[in-house]
């Protein structure tokens, strides 16, 4: 990056735009929920509210399972008003987390945003094997676009939410440079079609004839058809003899006009865009970086590396120069950037900075907060040597240039660095988060007992570290569970009784193991015993235990049997059973935090009891029982002084066969000025025997709706739109139902849903 260029100002970028309505005392962060605070949710967020405005840099919250904890994030959002990032260790919690987001903020841009890294194999070699792997090369546009949805909302609004998983902090554009490389375009502006066209496929647009998707453009006359990747809807301009008349939102497959705008900005279609100026720089430092390790290669006598390096690296050039892309143009970043060897690359963070200096006013006023701390934190901070060394594997066998490895996550002391307030909410906070905590207020930091060589417990800590945020008690008044100690011998049988009594009662019931195996044979052997039963682990997709965890909600599967999956994140109020076995084997599944973990999966439901099948009570058994012990006396004693009865958490249940989070978004996520998606449950058609009836059952679905929906639905408001020509309506929704089919194919259900909600509209007008 040069000198005279900031990389965090977007001043110049924002020149001649609209910007009256960004002023954050009018686009505020705006809270709607039909509840309020109750338990000591109101003390909690005060509390961390005071700490994080008294400019405090690390803070710990507490929340026990079911406390409320997002809804405690979301008052603290709201109260701060600054651009907020939660970070999540997974990306099936974040997406939920987003979800549940995105229905608390609807007025504001809640954008979610994960790496490929997250789902697709990344490039890599295997020396013992001689194995390389390519980079994969079908990415999800549903990811793709959302990634561009954040970056585009940080760049232009100051009301900015986005939940992400530890992966942003892998690299990305600078921010000015991503906004500097964009196409503004307005009603009025004095412009020929042609010149805007040639400045999109400066961009990396793609010009077509025929059917547009995202990332292309179609001039038809005067008519421009655009898509850009962070929208759900294209845009339509059109033009005459003095420029741009119109700007208008259009559905995807009809181009029925849905919206009018004034001003519409034009992001890139690709990241890692640059100017021309730099962009030749970088080509010319790749190059002269090629040469350098080429006569490394050949003085050391290297020669199949080099030939592997130099026709990769040369293919790569050729590419760049022709279309101004190549497929692994990630690897050439620090280039583009402008950065020296070793220098940290840019990252969604320093996206939040440039958000907070020009909205804000100051490049610290944003807030990172960390959802179930005591594994994100552990997890961000190991990503930097797994990344690294799959590189090094990469550059020592000529597949990739020595700077290919600034392509990276942040160190865990750079994203410290970069994070100047942090707020760790977890119900069993880790010694990092404390020790952070303990620095930033002066207490003095629990060491390890020299003559025990044991770790502080964490009970011991809460005890005596002061400023921590605590919710122990929840609105539900529900209680922590009960807990019974019980002998390993013959605990499977004495189990299957348990099961038996919760089933009859309607009731879920979760059992953790130490191994895949014993996960598996237990499973198993319920099943033979008549009980359905299904094993959850590391080696089952995602996808596939997010349709077990909704089978067990609804009642298809009354026990899962698995290891240290049952933890961290899963809401299931009807689980009223909790068994651990070998709950006295000390190690990571079994240590204090795990245990409480564990624990806390029973605490949603008002007949919550754990079973801890042990032959002794080691240290960490100890502490999470007298743990759970002293805040359930705490609850009861609240309870009864308040008039209080526990009942179980009412949570609406899932459909099976689709990712009902993303179903059910609205039109969530994007801010009121965002995208336009349609609410409503799905048909159900996944051709799994009995799913259509579990949808009539719980009355989901379009077929469930009533007028007052339908007449809110998307209806063209312009009798001369220029659409695409069908000879009738029954053309329109046969086209509209291949569209729909093909969305579910590629797994993009919420775009399957929005066009089988218009077929709806289409076919109940024609019955009328």
């Amino acid at each position: 990056m040069s000198d005279d260029v900031d990389p965090f100002d977007l001043s110049k970028a924002l020149e001649g735009a609209a910007k009256a309505h960004l002023d954050p005392s009018i686009s505020r962060f705006e809270l709607h929920s039909e509840y309020g605070m109750a338990g000591d949710q109101e003390y909690a967020i005060e509390k961390s509210v005071s700490q994080l405005r008294n400019s405090q840099s690390r803070c710990v919250m507490l929340g026990v399972t079911g406390s409320g904890k997002t809804f405690a994030m979301a008052n603290i959002i709201q109260e701060l008003n600054i651009p907020t990032l939660i970070l999540s260790h997974n990306k099936t919690l974040s997406r939920q987390l987003w979800q549940e987001m995105s229905g608390l903020f609807p007025g504001n841009a809640v954008e979610y945003f994960v790496s490929h890294y997250d789902y697709y194999q990344p490039e890599a070699y295997l020396p013992k094997r001689d194995l390389y792997i390519e980079k994969e090369l079908s990415l999800n546009e549903r990811i793709e676009q959302e990634r561009f949805s954040t970056v585009a909302s940080l760049v232009s609004r100051p009301d900015v939410l986005v939940v992400a998983t530890v992966s942003a902090i892998y690299g990305l554009n600078p921010p000015e440079t991503f906004l500097q490389q964009h196409a503004r375009l307005h009603v009025g502006q004095e412009v020929e079609p042609q010149d805007v066209v040639r400045e999109l496929v400066a961009l990396q647009y793609r010009r077509v004839t025929g059917e547009i998707s995202r990332g292309e453009l179609r001039l038809r006359g005067e008519v421009l058809d655009l898509w850009m990747p962070s929208r759900d809807d294209p845009i339509r301009i059109q033009f005459d003899l003095d420029g741009i008349t119109r700007i208008q939102v259009c559905e995807a497959v009809s181009w029925e006009a849905v919206d009018e705008i004034e001003e519409v900005w034009v992001h890139p279609k690709e990241f890692f865009m640059t100017g021309p100026d730099r962009f030749e720089r970088a080509l010319d430092d790749i190059e002269f970086e090629l040469q350098q390790r080429l006569d490394f290669f050949e003085k050391a006598g290297m020669d199949l590396e080099a030939h592997r390096l130099e026709s990769k690296t040369r293919y790569d050039l050729d590419m760049l120069r022709e279309i101004g892309h190549c497929r692994s143009v990630e690897n050439y970043s620090m280039h583009f950037d402008g950065r020296d060897f070793g220098e940290r690359p840019y990252c969604l963070l320093d996206f939040f900075a440039a958000c907070a200096q020009t909205f804000h006013g100051s490049k610290e006023k944003f807030l990172v907060i960390m959802d179930e701390s005591h594994v994100t934190l552990p997890q961000l901070g190991g990503m930097y040597h797994g990344d690294r060394s799959r590189k090094e594997n990469l550059i020592e066998h000529g597949f990739r240039l020595p700077s290919a490895a600034d392509n990276r996550p942040l160190k865990a002391h750079e994203f410290q660095s970069l994070v100047p307030q942090m707020l760790y909410v977890s119900a069993t906070p880790g010694e990092r988060e404390l020790r952070q905590l303990c620095e930033v207020t002066g207490q003095p930091i629990q060491e390890v007992d020299p003559k025990a060589k044991r770790k502080p417990l964490l009970k011991d800590a809460l005890g005596e570290i002061q400023g921590i945020s605590k919710m122990e008690i929840r609105p539900t008044g529900l209680l922590d569970p009960e807990i019974e100690v019980r002998p390993t011998e013959g605990q499977v049988q004495d189990l299957l009784d348990e099961i038996t009594e919760c089933t009859q009662r309607n009731e879920r019931i979760l059992v953790t193991v130490m191994t895949i195996k014993f996960a598996e044979e237990v499973a198993d052997y319920l099943q033979r015993m008549g009980v359905k039963a299904h094993y959850l682990h590391s080696e089952i997709d995602t996808l596939e235990r997010s349709e077990i965890i909704k089978a067990l909600r609804i009642g298809h599967i009354d026990v899962i049997v698995g290891i240290n999956l049952l933890r961290e994140g899963l809401d299931l109020p009807e689980v009223s059973l909790v068994a651990i076995f070998d709950a006295d084997k000390e190690g990571f599944l079994r240590n204090e935090r795990s245990l409480l973990q564990t624990i806390g999966r029973a605490s949603r439901n008002q007949n919550g009891r754990v079973i801890l099948y042990a032959d002794s009570v080691g240290r960490a058994m100890d502490s999470a029982i007298s743990q759970t012990i002293e805040r359930r006396q705490r609850q009861i004693a609240y309870n009864e002084q308040n008039g209080i009865t526990p009942k179980t958490i009412e949570k609406p249940l899932p459909v099976m066969g689709i990712e009902a989070e993303q179903l059910l978004a609205g039109i969530a996520g994007k801010g009121m000025s965002g995208g336009k998606r349609f609410v409503g449950g799905f048909t159900g058609q996944t051709g799994k025997g009995k799913e259509s009836d579990l949808i009539k059952k719980f009355n989901l679905g379009a077929g469930a709706w009533g007028d007052d929906v339908l007449s809110n639905l998307s209806q063209p408001d312009d009798a001369d739109v220029i659409a695409e020509e069908y000879d009738s309506d029954e053309q329109l929704i046969e086209r509209l139902r291949k569209e729909m089919n093909q969305s579910a194919e590629r797994l993009d259900f919420e775009n399957a849903a929005r066009l089988r909600d218009r077929i709806f509209q289409l076919e109940n007008s024609n019955s009328n």
